[in-house]
């Protein structure tokens, strides 16, 4: 019970340090720093809420930790840990068993001497090891846990031992067993100290962080509700063909896909420079006849595009497409899908045998041969998909029948008549003359 107590105190202290940090956050990099000794330690007022402890600010406290005497310091330097290893890997409420740091929370609460900062500014040149070679006056030993327990030190000079410790690099081991490896390496390394009776000071942080978050200024971002969503794809600019300084057809095309045989792979011919050498749109050659004509009925004038032509490995094959594609001349025409299976919009023409194996699939298809009046945009789509649909059609007829039938029903039902007169067994009977 005694053990329960202690952790959940100590992981409390755990939370109160670090919690602040969290909640308010930084742009700047950061490491933690967590240090302990079996002697006395200068004392370090707590740092407050948001606060990032500098380099300067831990030289000098390291400068008035390690002025006077020998000093012994273990440096447990991981290659990366962030105050966020802690939230994620540390036991919550005082439960050890889950925790990846058991033998670094029994130290730092048997330790009567600790200094914890949860936030120490960190940048590509800090160096942990030679600031502290710097204040002890002597050069890391490369140690581990094995090696340690067979080594002479001696308590007359300063020492300072170097563990290097590994980080989750690797997808053979979760983080979290990473960690608490680490943490048995320090347990080890604390009982040998322990085992040859060496006051010591322990230092445990990281070489760099291992979570990097960086911060939007407040004064870069915009005031108010936004709607976030993902960049779409960039928009490839309609081809052109342009003609006395002015633009005199323009065709755009997601895709424009063809495939000449049924076990051939399909070819973009989109991916492709155009060309306007003698009116044609790729270097696979693709060739659009489009006319205009009066229409009397209409008073206005319609384009429509007669035929498509393709020609590829000097093969050609010819479409018809009149029949379905047109629109008024000042409009240009668009379809999702222009091809010349499913649903059909470039008919084969009889006399091409090369057309009827040929497969021609043109993706959000547009063109425009007619007023442009020098515009670099299309003018209003007349699509090939018109307003009332087959489907729509049908589910208007079906809603009105149905409709139809209600309202008869009703009105028959009103037209039903009760008697108004019963018949008493008590009294006279009714006599209904037949005049009624």
């Amino acid at each position: 019970m005694a053990g329960s107590r202690s952790s959940t105190r100590l992981m409390g202290l755990y939370i109160l340090l670090f919690a602040p940090f969290f909640a308010l956050g930084s742009a700047t990099s950061q490491v933690p720093f967590l240090m302990w000794s079996s002697e006395r330690l200068p004392p370090l007022a707590s740092p407050t809420a948001g606060h990032i402890a500098s380099y300067e600010q831990l030289s000098a406290y390291l400068t008035s930790a390690f002025s006077s005497g020998s000093h012994t310091v273990l440096l447990f330097l991981q290659d990366k840990l962030s105050k966020d290893d802690f939230t994620v890997f540390g036991g919550v409420f005082g439960n050890k068993e889950d925790s990846a740091f058991k033998n670094i929370e029994d130290a730092m609460q048997s330790s009567t001497s600790k200094v914890t900062l949860p936030a120490l500014e960190w940048s590509g040149s800090f160096n942990m090891a030679a600031l502290l070679q710097e204040k002890l006056g002597v050069s890391p030993v490369l140690v581990d846990a094995d090696t340690l327990s067979h080594l002479t030190i001696k308590t007359s000079v300063s020492n300072l031992l170097l563990i290097n410790l590994p980080y989750c690099s690797s997808l053979q081991k979760s983080c979290k067993e990473v960690l608490h490896e680490n943490d048995e390496i320090i347990g080890k390394v604390l009982s040998s100290m322990k085992a040859k009776n060496i006051p010591y000071t322990a230092i445990y942080t990281g070489f760099q962080p291992s979570r990097v978050i960086s911060e939007t200024p407040i004064s870069d971002q915009p005031v108010g509700r936004s709607l976030l969503q993902a960049d779409g794809p960039e928009v490839k600019p309609p081809i052109m063909f342009n003609v006395s300084g002015g633009p005199c057809i323009m065709l755009w095309a997601q895709n424009l896909t063809v495939r000449l045989s049924p076990s051939s792979p399909w070819i973009d011919l989109a991916q492709d420079v155009p060309s306007f050498v003698g009116s044609l749109c790729n270097g696979s050659t693709s060739r659009f006849s489009m006319s205009k004509r009066f229409y009397s009925v209409s008073a206005r004038e319609w384009f429509s595009l007669d035929a498509v032509e393709l020609q590829y490995a000097n093969l050609s094959a010819s479409y018809i497409a009149s029949r379905d594609i047109y629109a008024p001349a000042e409009y240009s025409f668009h379809c999702q899908s222009v091809a010349n299976f499913g649903d059909i919009l470039l008919h084969t023409n009889t006399t091409d045998t090369n057309s009827s194996q040929w497969r021609l699939n043109f993706i959000d298809f547009q063109i425009q041969g007619f007023g442009l009046a020098n515009s670099t945009n299309f003018s209003y789509a007349s699509d090939c998909a018109s307003f009332f649909t087959p489907a729509i059609w049908m589910g208007l007829v079906t809603v009105l029948l149905t409709l139809l039938i209600l309202v008869y029903g009703l009105h028959m039902i009103m037209q039903i008549n009760t008697m108004d007169r019963f018949d008493d067994p008590k009294g006279p009977s009714i006599s209904v003359p037949q005049s009624e």
